[in-house]
């Protein structure tokens, strides 16, 4: 299927690997063109370097840098001619117990997973809805739809994201606009966050990291985790010409593991 976005200009954040990396690969193979961000410059200059010959016909702009800053937001916004894609992704905050952590440690997991992709919106969504063209995907987690314990961090900021997300993407001067925002809720991924969960479990359990991730398998009805690949091509799929009714949404990609009917 042709999406229809050949050509179009998207920001991809936390591109350099997991999820950003593969939601990268695949606007790159609809000739989609990118500017990527990571914190570190290496890892995200091996990922562009991959980009480029994936698909040669695209333009790749790597911007290194922590997005979570206003300076690094503004260099990232301005690598591009404009933006048509923005694909909102940082790596969570720790896991752990509510009673240890401070006011400190909560205001930066809101200023990572609230404020910073609220503030992206803010610089890109109104340009969009004047070209009549823009398709904004917010990269949270299946805590939100059920909560994590030991990600309480993550539950509380993400959480309060998706209800602003359900306010702003039903605007007229926003949906109205062919401007469509969406979040992609993931379950478990095949990441290094993944593994870092379980190290933090094994660390605590006395398990080892391989006894846990397969356990975990068995409470997944796909029996596996999902890979950044299947994730991307869903990513993709969204932010495609196809995809223009289909605003305000949390899609929950999870192998089946959430047990709700809704």
């Amino acid at each position: 299927m042709d999406l229809g976005i050949e050509g179009r200009w998207a920001v991809v954040c936390a591109a350099s690997k997991g999820l950003g990396k593969g939601c990268a690969e695949a606007l790159a193979k609809e000739g989609v063109n990118l500017v990527i961000n990571a914190r570190t410059e290496a890892p995200l200059e091996e990922t562009a370097k991959g980009l480029r010959q994936l698909a040669p016909g695209i333009q790749v702009i790597s911007v290194a840098g922590d997005i979570t800053q206003p300076d690094t937001r503004n260099k990232v916004l301005t690598a591009a001619p404009h933006v048509d894609i923005l694909i909102n992704n940082a790596g969570g905050p720790p896991p752990g117990d509510f009673r240890d952590w401070s006011p400190e440690q909560w205001q930066q997991a809101l200023n990572n997973n609230m404020i910073t992709p609220i503030e992206l919106i803010k610089a890109t969504v109104d340009a969009m809805a004047k070209r009549g063209f823009g398709r904004i995907i917010n990269i949270t987690s299946s805590s939100v739809k059920a909560p994590i314990t030991a990600l309480g961090l993550s539950n509380g900021a993400r959480s309060g994201l998706t209800g602003f997300i359900a306010g702003t993407a039903r605007q007229p001067d926003i949906a109205g606009r062919n401007v469509t925002i969406n979040n992609l809720l993931p379950g478990k991924f095949d990441t290094d966050r993944l593994r870092s969960n379980f190290a933090h479990a094994a660390q605590k359990s006395g398990e080892s990291e391989k006894s846990i991730a397969a356990a975990s398998h068995q409470h997944i009805p796909a029996r596996r985790f999902g890979t950044a690949e299947e994730f991307g091509a869903f990513c993709a799929f969204l932010c495609s010409e196809q995809a223009s009714y289909f605003t305000a949404q949390n899609v929950l990609l999870d192998g089946g593991s959430y047990p709700g009917t809704f």
